[in-house]
């Protein structure tokens, strides 16, 4: 320990320290929320620098890629730091050795691509660009996360460059980072630059010339290599920005965000019914203001909008004792009052197994939809958990953090159908009227009115107003950091009309998480060229577009309660190259390169 603190306070140690936050702050800077894009062609140089210097001393590179894993966090991810004091309860001499471990274990790709770059210059001595692009590629391929950021994500903040993702993924965006910016990284000094050209002309004898332009050309060669990749993929970035632009779409839907900002836990003493309540109360006035006038095709709540309940009747919630009669009285309301599918997040509750008792048990982080005549219709299991989120490892892990959810996970990855207000063929004249007008009916319930009304009561109240259905369309549903799993999210099966991601971030406070939680998950509107819909519980809420571009630029404040509604649009159907073929390129590129340059490891025998 004396002889870190040591190296720490040397000369040596302050450069190395220089080096981990200038990678650390420029990849910060060019990230959610500033995203000042320009800034990550330079972040690797701190990379890049360590390994020059402590090329082949493995044991040092190693201490290195931990230095850079713990700057990146404390920079980038200091929210994570947050969530283990605020929520998860510990104490911050516990806290600070679970963020610094977390920050290693997390960030292995920072000492795995020191190393891997490192032998690899050292063996092939030629190709460096190209080398550091497939030494990261491998570090973020093998390297564990629970929440995936890759630097292609970042490269992804340009929207030109971002349109590759539907072809190379962000995997794919973060080799083309490597490699250029290796190539700057060797020409920082641009009289390096000049003496290579200066070569070309200035050498005492023949054969001394032929073989320093022979060195030289293939030094050319290879710049332009990396430069002529460069230039691949802005072309095709703008080809694809204004391909994908021009498309007309075939539809669209009025869709309603509701951010309700709801509480997570009631440790402070504040009264559960009061609070509650008042929640109920925020939603309903949100859902009349923004859903006053005009048409409205969907309504959605995000991830815990109502946390504790299930709006499902079974044996097993009523059991376990989460189903409330006024939750499920209101979701009708709503869908009923605004003639509009209502969409929203809830427990559910199953048994595991055939016996039903209490110890067979088990809870799903779900979602569920109501049609516009009041009826649930579909719902949804969330597949992907989160590890330390909403399970732990192991059993005895449970105790550690009284917050932390024992949760199942679903099976189904079935898309969510959503359905119309009116079937014409089928109604009279009247009933036509009745069905397409879209302002709020006179006399509409409230959440105050739930007191008096049971489900069927609600149904009954709003029984003139109901109407034939059919199915309108489907959407791709995904709760929290499923959205930024994207081999998870091309699992689905079948063409959505958009995509609905609703979570919850207020774990992490007023802090940049949930814009980068957005920026990442914004790439599977790229991926997949559909809308996206995020409904957050405590912001920040967005409509994306197929290109990747957040509408108007509006987010909902963070740590606040909003609506945000906006016109979604539907693409037209089309497989595209990643949804059919997920990392394909970024596989191949490592496979082929593993092998070329394994045949100069194998000559530096």
């Amino acid at each position: 320990m004396k002889s870190l603190f040591r190296f720490l306070y040397s000369k040596e140690g302050l450069i190395a320290i220089f080096c981990y936050l200038f990678t650390a702050v420029f990849s910060h800077l060019a990230f959610a929320p500033l995203s000042l894009s320009y800034f990550v062609w330079v972040a690797p140089f701190g990379l890049f620098y360590i390994e020059k210097k402590y090329r082949g001393k493995w044991k040092q590179l190693i201490w290195h890629g931990f230095g850079f894993a713990i700057a990146f966090y404390a920079v980038s991810f200091y929210w994570i730091y947050y969530m283990v004091t605020v929520f998860g309860g510990f104490d911050w001499y516990l806290a600070t050795p679970i963020f610094i471990l977390s920050a290693i274990f997390l960030n292995l790709k920072f000492p795995l691509f020191l190393i891997l770059f490192s032998f690899l210059t050292v063996r092939v001595q030629k190709f460096f660009p190209w080398l550091a692009g497939l030494a990261m590629l491998f570090a973020e391929f093998f390297s564990p996360q629970v929440f995936p950021w890759y630097f292609g994500s970042v490269v992804a903040e340009n929207n030109i460059l971002a349109q590759n993702a539907e072809y190379a993924s962000a995997y794919g965006l973060t080799v083309l980072l490597f490699i250029f910016s290796y190539l700057l990284f060797q020409f920082r000094n641009p009289k390096r630059l000049l003496k290579l050209i200066s070569h070309f002309r200035h050498t005492k004898s023949n054969k001394v010339r032929r073989v320093t332009i022979f060195r030289n050309r293939k030094a050319i060669y290879g710049i332009c290599s990396v430069l002529f990749v460069l230039l691949i993929f802005i072309a095709n970035g703008f080809y694809l920005f204004h391909k994908w632009d021009a498309v007309k779409p075939k539809a669209s839907r009025e869709v309603l965000i509701i951010q309700p900002n709801a509480p997570l836990e009631f440790r402070d003493g504040r009264s559960v019914v009061e609070e509650i309540n008042s929640l109920m109360k925020r939603i309903d006035d949100l859902a009349m203001e923004g859903g006053t006038t005009g048409r409205l095709d969907l309504i959605v709540l995000p991830e815990s909008g109502v946390p504790f309940f299930s709006t499902n009747n079974t044996e097993a919630t009523r059991l376990a004792g989460i189903y409330w009669e006024k939750f499920e009285s209101f979701m009708k309301a709503l869908a009923l009052r605004h003639r509009a599918n209502v969409y929203f997040n809830e427990l559910d509750v199953g048994f595991e197994g055939e016996v039903k008792s209490r110890s067979n048990l088990v809870t799903y982080n779900s979602s569920a939809l109501y049609n516009p005549n009041g009826e649930r219709r579909a719902s949804y299991q969330k597949v992907f958990l989160l590890i330390f989120g909403e399970y732990m490892p192991f059993e005895w892990m449970y105790a550690l953090s009284g917050q932390t959810g024992k949760f199942a996970s679903g099976k189904s990855l079935e898309l969510i159908p959503y359905f119309k207000t009116v079937s014409p063929s089928t109604l009279d004249a009247k009933s036509k009227s009745l069905a397409t007008t879209q302002s709020i009916p006179n006399n509409p319930l409230r959440w105050k009115d739930m007191d008096y009304l049971y489900p069927a009561a609600v149904s009954d109240y709003y029984k003139t107003h109901k109407v034939d259905e059919e199915i309108n369309g489907t959407f791709l549903p995904l709760i929290c950091y499923e959205v930024i799993i994207s081999e998870f999210v091309r699992k689905f099966k079948g063409d959505p009309d958009f995509i609905v991601n609703v979570t919850n971030d207020k774990w992490y406070g007023n802090t940049v998480e949930s814009y980068q939680h957005h920026t990442l998950g914004r790439m599977r509107a790229i991926e997949f060229r559909k809308w996206l819909v995020r409904s957050t519980n405590s912001g920040t809420s967005v409509f994306t577009d197929h290109l990747g571009r957040n509408v108007k630029n509006e987010f909902t404040p963070i740590e606040s309660s909003a609506f945000l509604k906006g016109t979604v649009d539907i693409i037209p159907g089309e497989m595209t190259f990643y949804r059919e073929y997920g990392n394909l390129l970024p596989w191949s590129f490592l496979i082929l390169s593993g092998i070329y340059f394994g045949f100069y490891v194998w000559k530096s025998r």
